[in-house]
């Protein structure tokens, strides 16, 4: 985030009035702060000593984290009514802090969203024989990118199901990084992701753990460089991509998406039109435009009056953020 205001400089924000620090000392009186923001990892696993003993009836107080709520779940009741705002990647927080938007063709940010309008696949324009041509070199079945080997979503377990199936059908699962046998250098990363668009038809945007729309820069790595993803995670991924540019892993399970895989790689003409969502819709990382920033988002909020004066409370905060069953 930058120290003080230098990160909100930086971004070039319509907004650079806030103030980043994490010297408590530098609080002095921190009951006249209108809002303070808790780093979400630290704060569930605060005492209750650590939090603030004193706090004005007009502050807001916001539960701020990327990470994955199944992670860093809330295991108690304390923080029910509590935090006022959340900064999250669920996509019903008062400021979204996650890694990708999507546009329409006309440029305007559309997504992702809990309700989507997306076009059908077989309502899209057909891909370009360019494009066809492209996609011609590929010859290997899928890649996966990995370096956290033991999860709480147990992804690693799944990808050794899927090696195994795959075999059947004479398909390889290749595995780069610390859990596989592969190597492809971090220093080399623009190398890497030529691969996958130059030799993959598929790549594992698997997820570490799962919660309710958590999604990652992995299904960037597929959709930025045209490999078609196979996800594996815990959000609806509707609000995310249109219906079938993408395969499910948790929902067909490791010998039907085997299956799925080989059938789409044997019928060229079916997995081009897994491409046809190119022709209307382009994915970016957020922190690419101003608007779309989380860090300009948050300071933006900041600084409209009637948003910190408006009384919002998260009572069962709880229930809000742990996955179903995780405590």
């Amino acid at each position: 985030m930058g120290k003080g205001q230098e990160g909100f400089i930086q971004r070039k924000c319509p907004h650079t009035n806030c103030f980043v620090t994490a010297d408590r000392n530098l609080l002095g009186d921190y009951t006249k702060f209108d809002v303070i923001a808790f780093a979400g990892p630290d704060v569930v696993r605060m005492s209750e000593r650590a939090l603030p003993e004193k706090r004005s009836p007009h502050q807001k107080y916001a539960f701020a984290t990327i990470e994955s709520s199944d992670n860093y779940p809330v295991c108690s009741n304390r923080f029910d009514g509590y935090f006022n705002w959340t900064w999250t990647f669920r996509l019903d927080s008062e400021v979204r802090w996650g890694y990708f938007n999507v546009k329409d063709k006309n440029e305007n940010v559309i997504g992702p969203n809990k309700i989507m309008h997306w076009m059908k696949i077989e309502d899209m324009e057909p891909v370009s024989e360019d494009f066809k041509i492209q996609l011609k070199s590929k010859s290997k079945a899928a890649a996966w990118f990995v370096s956290n080997c033991y999860t709480r979503s147990k992804r690693e377990d799944f990808a050794n199901e899927l090696q195994v199936e795959l075999k059947k059908h004479n398909l390889e699962l290749d595995i780069y990084g610390r859990c596989g046998n592969l190597k492809c250098s971090r220093d080399t990363e623009e190398a890497c992701d030529e691969m996958i668009r130059e030799k993959y038809y598929f790549y594992l945007s698997f997820e570490n753990s799962f919660g309710e729309d958590y999604v990652t820069e992995k299904l960037l790595h597929a959709l930025e460089f045209d490999a078609v993803p196979v996800v594996y995670g815990g959000a609806n991924y509707t609000r995310f991509m249109p219906e079938g540019i993408y395969l499910n892993a948790r929902e067909l399970g490791a010998a039907a998406l085997a299956e799925k895989m080989a059938y789409l790689i044997k019928t060229p003409d079916r997995y081009i039109d897994m491409f046809k969502w190119k022709n209307h819709y382009t994915y970016f990382r957020k922190f690419r435009r101003v608007d779309t920033d989380e860090y300009c988002l948050f300071c933006t909020i900041l600084n409209q009056e009637d948003k910190v004066k408006s009384i919002s409370v998260y009572e069962n905060f709880r229930k809000w953020w742990d996955p179903p069953n995780r405590c």
